[in-house]
């Protein structure tokens, strides 16, 4: 794979890295790949090269620089721990600039002919949500974004096509917050709220004993079927 740490630079002059994945053609559109707490690890490293393999440019930037660059984490307990104080201490506010700067370097490079969008997992997935929220993205993945019920003011504010997965089984979301979310976003044509039955919380990651393959497996074949329509070019007339 064509994978490659890159600088990024903030509007305050300061700069962060971000783990950047090329398609095998070398151009396509953008996703803004959102890290989970373990920082942008093999796994998120990984789950960049899949989405480059599926002819899109890959950014996922560094959001725990300003605490410790380059995070990577493994999922045993130590890695738990350090990933959640990590998560408890991150500036959401800050998170989301980061991220907007991931969206306007991936518009700004030769590489990226379409849209950009951004995916998130876990803390990303909420971290995708707000993305969306902020206007910076043509649309937005989400998976068991964790705490998005504490932001349901800001899903008047998504104007772009939205997905979110949910697994039933999650501790970290009650069905009632997925059920809510779900309401929200009944009207709204171009979001799809999905759960999957008997799975659990980060049953994408194949890292985690949560794993679940056929889960997953739908999971991604959707989240590709939502970028295929969303993502693909305007027709000209």
């Amino acid at each position: 794979m064509n994978g490659q740490w890159i600088e990024l630079a903030t509007p305050e002059g300061e700069s962060f890295e971000g783990y950047l994945s090329l398609p095998p053609t070398g151009t396509g559109p953008g996703i803004v790949l959102i890290q989970e707490i373990f920082g942008v690890n093999e796994h998120i490293r990984t789950v960049a090269d899949q989405y480059a393999l599926d002819g899109y440019v890959v950014l996922a930037p560094d959001l725990f620089w300003r605490m410790k660059p380059r995070v990577n984490l493994g999922y045993d307990e130590a890695g738990f721990k350090e990933g959640f104080g990590l998560m408890t201490c991150l500036d959401i506010d800050l998170a989301i600039k980061d991220i907007t700067v991931g969206a306007k370097t991936l518009r700004a490079r030769p590489e990226v002919t379409g849209r950009v969008a951004s995916l998130g997992y876990c803390m990303g997935g909420l971290l995708s949500y707000l993305t969306a929220a902020s206007g910076s993205v043509d649309a937005s993945i989400c998976y068991y974004g964790a705490g998005i019920e504490g932001y349901l003011k800001q899903a008047s504010q998504i104007h772009c096509p939205i997905l979110l997965h949910f697994a039933e089984k999650d501790a970290y979301i009650p069905a009632a917050a997925v059920k809510s979310i779900s309401k929200l976003f009944d009207k709204k044509g171009d979001a799809w709220v999905l759960s999957y039955p008997g799975v659990d919380h980060g049953f994408n990651c194949w890292g985690r004993p949560m794993y679940n393959q056929s889960a997953a497996a739908l999971a991604r074949g959707r989240s590709l079927e939502f970028l295929s329509i969303y993502m693909a070019p305007a027709q000209s007339s």
